[in-house]
């Protein structure tokens, strides 16, 4: 072992490892980073009542690249594809850093999101490419920990900018970053040629999502309640259709059996959508809430939401060597854990101070960390073996459907409760339990999906 880490550490391939991390740091920091700062960027350009899109279009953005990079890469070849990634990824921080208003901003997140997602699925790829093989599974391990990496550092490089009243600088610091990436990757990714490869885009299943979660979105700021209504069924309907077209298609976006409630892998993929959509607006919301009712700094209320992510690297971590017989019990306790953070957190944050907020945002990400790997672990186990590569991706595609649908929804929701226009203190005590608690049935369905995977 101590070899092996001599090797990667050594003077030849450090840099290339550094590449790999600033890749994924890119991805890793930013919901963290911009969620600390929305409440800024509202307060500059207006938008409350699009604070949902924030999100939603990075992630819609982030799986829309992920699916069309493999085809990418054999267009343009890797080396030529993760540097137009690259690109792109440091468009989007300019567009969003120069935003005169809250459209162009969610343009610019976006194209930040295709970027990212691009970027990040290369940088997976590029391992392949730059390390000998009987370092991957090292290098696979060492990338994993610049997730929790961001976890500590999002909020910090989010506050510090925000306290500064500059949160545009926190965009800027990443089109900086973005344009070293660049130019490592041209300097150290080998050239190849071209191949006539025959990945296909699984295009109507993109569209259809896109579709469905802009409906959703869209709910939230249309003037009418029967519209609003007719907006989210139809893009509720629009996800089911991409569902049934996914099933009937060759080129898949998921598992056929993504829609099938009697496997292990329909039930997986249930968990996992329905616990990211229930939770995931704590993320989007926190911050502002927090700001407002305790009058907290940007980089407090960062910290305090970022408990979500710190419960579920801590968790993942002190359940990882646990016995085969035994991922049954952390399925269960994992996404029980997960609802009844989430119904104790709608009240907490809105409600609670900031120590019973910590406390139950982080109960939430312990949650995930309890289950999430097992989850996974069944869900790939569970398709066939020619569907077990599609499994693997899947299960962060479905996570980032399930945040880009949740984040939608959390926005229309909070639109309706009357949050479209900003937080006041007084209406988040009155109203703002319903904005998070609306989600725990979803958190529900989730618990009730992974009890029963776990008896599978």
């Amino acid at each position: 072992m101590s070899a092996d880490r001599t090797v990667l550490l050594d003077r030849a391939l450090l840099p290339r490892f550094g590449l790999l991390c600033l890749g994924i740091w890119l991805n890793a920091a930013d919901t963290l980073v911009t969620a600390t700062i929305m409440p800024s960027v509202a307060r500059e350009i207006g938008g409350h009542q699009y604070f949902g899109w924030s999100v939603a279009a990075y992630l819609i953005g982030s799986i829309v690249a992920g699916a069309c990079s493999g085809k990418f890469s054999q267009g343009l070849g890797l080396r030529r594809a993760t540097a137009f990634a690259g690109v792109v990824y440091a468009i989007g921080c300019a567009m969003s850093a120069l935003a005169p208003d809250f459209v162009t901003f969610v343009a610019g997140r976006l194209v930040q999101g295709l970027g990212a997602g691009a970027v990040v699925a290369l940088c997976y790829v590029a391992i392949t490419a730059l390390f000998p093989e009987s370092l991957w599974p090292r290098v696979y391990g060492a990338v994993a920990g610049v997730w929790g990496g961001a976890t500590l550092l999002g909020p910090m490089l989010g506050g510090l900018f925000a306290a500064a009243g500059f949160w545009r600088g926190a965009f800027w610091a990443f089109v900086i970053q973005g344009v070293v990436f660049v130019v490592a990757v041209l300097a150290m990714l080998p050239g190849e040629k071209r191949e006539a490869g025959r990945t296909r885009i699984p295009s109507r299943q993109l569209l259809l999502l896109v579709i469905g979660v802009g409906l959703i979105g869209a709910a939230g700021v249309v003037a009418s309640p029967a519209v609003a209504g007719a907006c989210a069924a139809a893009g509720v309907l629009a996800m089911a259709a991409m569902l049934a077209v996914n099933h009937a298609s060759p080129d898949r976006l998921l598992p056929r059996s993504a829609a099938d409630l009697s496997t292990a892998t329909g039930l997986g993929l249930l968990t996992m959508f329905a616990c990211e959509a229930a939770a995931i607006g704590f993320t989007v919301y926190g911050p502002a809430f927090i700001q407002a009712r305790h009058g907290a700094s940007p980089l407090v209320a960062g910290y305090v939401t970022g408990g979500i992510a710190a419960g579920w690297t801590v968790c993942a971590m002190l359940v990882a060597r646990l016995k085969a017989e035994q991922e049954p019990l952390a399925i269960r306790a994992g996404a029980l854990v997960i609802l009844l953070g989430v119904a104790l957190a709608a009240v907490a944050v809105t409600r609670g101070g900031l120590w019973s907020t910590g406390l139950s945002l982080l109960a939430v990400g312990c949650g995930f960390g309890l289950c999430w790997a097992f989850l996974a672990r069944r869900t790939i186990a569970g398709a066939p073996v020619e569907e077990q590569a599609l499994a693997s991706s899947a299960v962060p595609t479905v996570q980032l459907i399930g945040g880009a649908a949740g984040s939608a929804a959390a926005g229309a929701m909070a639109n309706l409760l009357g949050f479209g226009h900003g937080i006041d203190p007084a209406a988040a005590f009155v109203h703002g339990p319903w904005l998070f608690a609306a989600f725990a049935p979803l958190a529900l369905v989730g618990c009730l999906a992974a009890w029963r995977l776990a008896r599978a």
